[in-house]
């Protein structure tokens, strides 16, 4: 009965967290993963290569559509053919499988770019209603000429069909006509049940956790209710390009009929909009005027998904100049990380500016701001703004503008944390907490680390250690503002030492990269007499030759299979390999596989991704199947050793498979 009652209480906390669109009081910041044409940049191999460095800082990232458009040439996915088939121009439906996957095991979801206000024909014959037959799970879906609204593309379809002698639906359009494609009929059932099937899928199969839903000024917001309701994505966002008031309005009519509360959040446009004008006028102000954003209401900031960029605004470097914010880009993601509502940082931001943005997440964390804490504006006039935002564990001061050092905060109650270019952090004493200067990461030694204490505790002094253990009153001490020097992979952990006791305690992981050779190892079930690998880096750097690259001639026995293998050189902290195996003069291939740093055994399988092998990683299952393995406690030798990625292991911490010497040694 125990048991039974606890089942039934978190599925109704999970109820209770569906039914209002967006978690309350959520902590979670979201990456918009893609830009307009980015095909290359931020392929589903691409992306899931980046999941170490990604997933510490982002909750949720949001992809675009995945699913095939019957084209192939590069498509940006927003004139939708299958919805069951999940090839796309970013990648396979196995590239896309292997990036949720990667990335759910390190605790971060992905958000599924939903279009459904409309959809593209396969073109056969010239028809602009030949929607293709799928079939999922036994049962076969379609939408037909009587599934696109009457009135779609202002009455020019309508003239089509009468000429073709087909009917359409009988119903006009319930939103705004997109001529780009045939407008669905969303009061049609076949229409619903496809659409609702489609949902389930991509987050019970395929493994999204939520939806963006394209263009939701195309059709009643009562819809969206209805397909969540069925659907029950953990995450919920619609694109309602329009006033504070109007997407108030649209997340207000999510509700439909039965829902208690709004099942849909909704992109803040104004947020955008003020920050964008704060810049371009050079007038600080504008974040403080109206019209306010949705994220500045207290009813409907967990409502408000805040962002500064996205693919529609953007200065596309082949396309029309849209509408991009042109500077102050820091000073645009500061301002954006610390306020309420949930931050979407656009991927183009995060890539040029990832050290800053680590850092401004890792301030937004340590105060505990969600998408409905509170705040107060305490400063605005033309050259800068400053408003305090009331976390969880703490208070941070965010001041952007032209001269943010000009506003003088009170050094009794804050301590300034994080600076640069048109923005200043600062953090309320009382959070009696530890500031590290460095984020997470990977980095070259000797790396300098600084840490602040923010601290109103009389005699406080910073105590840490490097091995990840807690600090105790015994721990290693320094004053605030002290410099460490990191020259190996490690753990700090550093807290506020006062009255013998150890308060506000935060840890920063730090891989000291070596450059070091890693080995790949590939084994065929498929009977390959021969392979040839083809070998670039994230630089595009070819280690094999032009494709298919280098065949290889050395292999190995290890439990009784044959393993192919080459070894090749790692020099930098942010270099991984790509590679591709072929036999048979290039007839025969494998998927890409992406993001190789580390020794790797894979495995071709007997299965494909249409016509390319899928490869298995079995390094988890071969590493204690290296041949002679040599047994070693701690305490028996003190060579210099390193992991498997070429991190330095310290004598206390060598567990596992390290290399020592030259050779693995297994502890």
């Amino acid at each position: 009965m125990k048991k039974l009652t606890t089942l039934l209480l978190a599925l109704a906390l999970h109820m209770a967290a569906f039914a209002q669109g967006w978690p309350y009081d959520y902590e979670g910041v979201m990456l918009q993963g893609f830009y307009w044409d980015s095909y290359s940049e931020t392929s589903w191999g691409k992306l899931e290569a980046q999941a170490d460095e990604i997933a510490p800082y982002f909750q949720l990232v949001w992809i675009p559509q995945s699913g095939w458009c019957n084209s192939d040439y590069n498509t940006m996915g927003y004139m939708p053919v299958y919805y069951f088939n999940q090839k796309s121009s970013f990648g396979s439906e196995a590239e896309l499988r292997s990036m949720i996957a990667t990335y759910r095991d390190k605790g971060t979801g992905f958000i599924a770019d939903v279009v459904v206000n409309h959809r593209n024909s396969l073109g056969a014959g010239g028809s602009w209603t030949d929607f293709p037959v799928e079939t999922y799970n036994g049962v076969t879906y379609q939408m037909g000429s009587t599934d696109v609204c009457k009135n779609d593309d202002g009455g020019a379809t309508a003239s089509w069909a009468d000429g073709q002698g087909i009917s359409l639906s009988i119903n006009e359009d319930t939103g705004e006509d997109w001529s780009g494609c045939r407008d669905l009929d969303h009061k049609n059932p076949n229409v619903q049940d496809c659409i609702k099937a489609y949902l389930k899928f991509l987050l019970e199969d395929i493994g999204y956790v939520g939806f963006r839903y394209d263009m939701v000024k195309g059709f009643w917001a009562s819809f969206i209710a209805d397909y969540n309701m069925y659907a029950r994505p953990a995450f919920s966002v619609g694109e309602f390009w329009d006033s504070t008031d109007k997407i108030r309005e649209w997340v207000n009519y999510t509700r439909g009929y039965v829902a208690e509360y709004p099942t849909s959040a909704a992109f803040d446009f104004q947020f955008r909009y003020r920050v964008r004008d704060a810049i371009s006028n050079r007038n600080w102000r504008w974040l403080g005027w109206d019209q306010k954003p949705l994220s500045a209401e207290d009813n409907y900031k967990q409502y408000a998904v805040t962002f500064l960029e996205n693919h529609d605004t953007e200065h596309r470097v082949n396309g029309p100049e849209q509408d991009p914010i042109r500077s102050d880009t820091l000073a645009a993601n500061a301002y954006l990380l610390a306020m309420p509502g949930t931050p979407c940082v656009f991927y183009t931001h995060w890539r040029d500016c990832k050290y800053a943005i680590k850092q401004m997440i890792l301030a937004r964390r340590i105060a505990g701001i969600t998408n409905t804490s509170g705040c107060e504006e305490k400063w605005t006039d033309n050259n800068f703004y400053a408003k305090a935002v009331y976390g969880k564990r703490g208070t941070l001061l965010c001041v952007v503008g032209n001269s943010p050092n000009n506003y003088n905060a009170d050094q009794n109650e804050f301590t300034e944390i994080l600076s640069g270019k048109g923005y200043r952090y600062l953090l309320n004493r009382s959070a009696n907490t530890v500031w590290m200067d460095v984020p997470d990461g990977r980095y070259e030694a000797p790396l300098s680390v600084k840490l602040k204490a923010a601290t109103n505790l009389s005699g406080a002094k910073i105590v840490y250690t490097t091995d990840g253990t807690t600090p105790t009153a015994e721990s290693a001490q320094i004053d605030s503002g002290s410099t460490l020097s990191i020259e190996s992979s490690c753990t700090l952990t550093a807290g506020i030492l006062s009255g013998g006791e150890v308060y506000g305690i935060q840890s920063r992981k730090y891989d000291i990269f070596v450059p070091h050779d890693i080995t790949l190892y590939v084994h065929s079930d498929v009977g390959w007499s021969y392979m040839t690998f083809y070998v670039w880096d994230n630089n595009d750097t070819k280690f094999s030759g032009n494709f298919p690259g280098k065949r290889i001639t050395t292999s190995t026995t290890i439990n009784g299979k044959k393993w192919f293998y080459q070894t090749y050189h790692l020099s930098s902290p942010d270099q991984y390999l790509n590679l591709i195996v072929s036999n048979t003069s290039q007839s025969k291939q494998t998927v890409d596989i992406r993001g190789i740093r580390s020794d790797r055994f894979l495995c071709i399988t007997g299965d494909k991704d249409e016509s390319k092998f899928i490869v298995e990683d079995q390094t988890a299952d071969m590493a204690t199947g290296i041949e002679d393995p040599q047994a070693f406690t701690p305490e028996k030798t003190s060579l210099p050793a390193y992991n498997l990625q070429g991190m330095p292991v310290s004598k206390g911490q060598k567990k596992g498979i390290v290399i020592e010497d030259g050779r693995k040694v297994l502890y």
